[in-house]
């Protein structure tokens, strides 16, 4: 006996006993499409028409009339299909025609969509009558009628709303089975695919609180928090809203839960070996020799937390990463090494603002004390800390007494390494000037996390573990633009204008700050005058902070000759330049303009876009072509060398 199947909950399908019938045509598959959405209701000949057509042509009910004959041809029972049993009908159609118009006329069962529906609602009455092992076994088999979008490829906006209509009641079946699922204990092995599911539905508090709960349940409270403050960013940035109350009471309990967790004692260690004349110290007492219990500060010193930061998704989930490859998540785990990162990029590109927020956000896996110092490697008017300063100040940071600071950088070094083995720290560095000033301050021992900002790629220590940090992308930019200056309406020439400060958060904040102050600008005002050098440099500083000079300190590390580079190719009108071009601008051999451009490129002023190609990004091109360094030996300056490459 013939048995027609018609699944839409994927690319619309039909099957005669398993085998799929061939369905030629995209207005054949909407015209099906449509009597699906009414089945097993009929469905009228002016609405077919409406739905095909905005503008309906003169010959439209004729046009339905004909695809509604090859549909029948196609579903018709034939002798060759029907086969002789007694319950076959030779000839027999599954599309009836009615006095309005055309029906399906096949059991409920026959759609896909149906099964689906049908199964959800018998899991939730046995969810409701305490049978939970076959609510999950239930929801389970109704999700796998699923092949991917329902209706897939159908162009039709009445069958596009049908398909959005079925999409939510997947994803709450989806969220419904995964609640039965943690309530039977699952949780490690949910989070892969709930991070999936969040982030290709990241407005639904069920599923980010799903996930929450199980990163936190598999340990992982960090991450779960994470997850917590991306949705409540991304609610505030798409919507204006606030996450709602049962993912807040979650994120509260998590966080509230992952704190007593970290205040909780370690059990006694239990010596079980017979006792000797010297008997081997367990871990824990190793551990408490070396932990200065009698004295330690285990405060939070770090700066505040940026309210409106924005971006650096990838970066931060890069950051998660590396750090969690590292983390010591229980206390009967060995302690790990002390892990290290820098994040290197040029000024004012948001390397300290990320590392203080990553460093906010991973203080409950790190409670031993939160440390952060500015070691002063790019400040105006003042020399870079000393190691022996830097870590005078750590100790004391620490709670160490001015009689317990030694006086040499050796051994304030030594009692530095000394208060952090064993301990679970979090150490920021920022503005490092080189790997000469920063590794003296790096523990030995125990599971400290230390982070490290500099504009320099070569001051990460050996071992260090490094994030080059680059311009904000598109989206990013324009979300921090418009929060910053306040905008709510649709703003024109805003992708022109974040292109125009070069995706540079601070330049967007300097920006969008003008905006702000200047109610009779627009957004086109703003960057037709952002549009030159000249008005950059004009427009992108405020009362007490401006670009121009945060970009040029960076010129106080270079030599006189890397100084001398950036400028003439500042003012070269071609980028970017190739080794010959900028020996030909220059009038250097290539040995000395590769170790020239690769100090631009160590001192982030510089980009490599291909193998042996350099460029300059606008900022620093603005920047470095009022630089007025002294004339060399070895460079010229002069206007025809200037023109050689145009």
């Amino acid at each position: 006996m013939r048995e027609l199947e018609f699944a839409v909950l994927g690319p619309l399908e039909v099957r005669d006993s398993g085998t799929p019938i061939r369905l030629t045509g995209m207005r054949r598959h909407r015209l099906l499409a449509l009597l699906l959405l009414r089945f097993p209701h009929a469905v009228a000949r002016e609405s077919l028409v409406d739905a095909l057509w905005e503008t309906p042509p003169a010959s439209a009910r004729q046009q339905v009339h004909n695809a509604i004959r090859d549909l029948r041809a196609a579903l018709t029972t034939t002798p060759a299909t029907a086969g002789s049993g007694a319950g076959s009908t030779t000839g027999s159609s599954v599309l009836a025609t009615t006095a309005t118009g055309y029906r399906l006329d096949v059991p409920p069962e026959a759609v896909d969509a149906h099964r689906f529906t049908e199964g959800a609602r018998a899991a939730r009455a046995a969810r409701r009558e305490g049978r939970e092992a076959e609510a999950v076994r239930l929801f389970r088999s109704a999700l796998d009628l699923w092949r991917g979008e329902a209706f897939a490829g159908i162009d039709c906006p009445a069958v596009t709303a049908a398909a959005a209509g079925l999409e939510e009641e997947r994803l709450t079946a989806i969220e419904e089975l995964t609640e039965l699922r943690l309530a039977a204990g699952e949780s490690a092995t949910l989070v892969a695919e709930l991070s999936t599911l969040t982030a290709a539905h990241p407005l639904r508090d069920a599923l980010r609180g799903h996930l929450m709960l199980a990163l936190h349940r598999s340990g992982r409270q960090a991450d779960a928090l994470a997850v917590y403050d991306e949705g409540r960013r991304l609610l505030a940035d798409e919507l204006g809203l606030e996450p709602g109350r049962h993912l807040r009471r979650l994120h509260t309990e998590i966080l509230t839960d992952a704190r007593e967790e970290r205040r909780t004692p370690k059990p006694p260690t239990t010596d079980t070996t017979p006792a000797t004349d010297a008997p081997t110290p367990t871990r824990q007492a190793t551990e408490d020799h070396h932990r200065p219990t009698h004295h330690s500060h285990h405060g939070n010193h770090l700066p505040r937390d940026l309210p409106d930061f924005t971006g650096r998704t990838a970066e931060l989930a890069l950051l998660n990463s590396e750090t969690d490859a590292h983390h010591c998540t229980t206390p009967l785990t060995p302690p790990g090494a002390p892990s290290t990162i820098v994040i290197d990029g040029m000024g004012g590109i948001g390397k300290t603002a990320l590392a203080i927020h990553f460093a906010h956000r991973r203080t409950p896996d790190h409670p031993d004390g939160q440390h952060y110092i500015d070691l002063h490697g790019f400040t105006p008017d003042r020399d870079p800390l000393t190691p022996e300063e830097a870590l005078g100040i750590l100790l004391r940071s620490d709670g160490a007494t001015p009689e317990e600071i030694p006086a040499g950088p050796a051994e304030r070094g030594a009692a530095w390494r000394s208060r952090l083995a064993g301990r679970r720290a979090l150490l920021v560095l920022d503005n490092a000037a080189d790997a000469a000033q920063v590794t003296p301050l790096l523990p030995g021992a125990g599971d400290t996390l230390t982070l490290i900002t500099t504009r320099r790629k070569s001051a990460a220590p050996d071992g260090a573990r490094r994030l080059t940090l680059g311009a904000l992308r598109q989206e990013e930019a324009e979300t921090l633009f418009r929060r910053v200056a306040g905008e709510s309406r649709p703003a024109a020439s805003l992708a022109r204008t974040v292109t125009l400060c070069g995706h540079h958060p601070l330049a967007l904040r300097l920006a969008a700050t003008r905006l702000r102050d200047r109610p009779s600008w627009t957004v086109p005002d703003l960057a037709d005058r952002l549009s030159t050098p000249e008005g950059r440099t004009a427009l992108l500083r405020t009362a007490d902070r401006g670009l121009m000079p945060v970009l040029a300190l960076s010129r106080t590390r270079l030599p006189a000759e890397a100084q001398r580079l950036a400028h003439l190719l500042a003012l070269h009108p071609s980028t970017p330049h190739d080794i010959a071009a900028v020996c030909a601008i220059t009038g250097l051999a290539a040995p000395l303009v590769e170790h020239l451009l690769d100090t631009l490129l160590d001192h982030n002023l510089a980009d490599e876009p291909a193998p042996a190609h350099v460029a300059l990004p606008l900022l620093v091109r603005d920047c470095a072509q009022s630089w007025t360094p002294s004339a060399t030996p070895q460079l010229q300056a002069t206007a025809r060398r200037l023109t050689v490459v145009a």
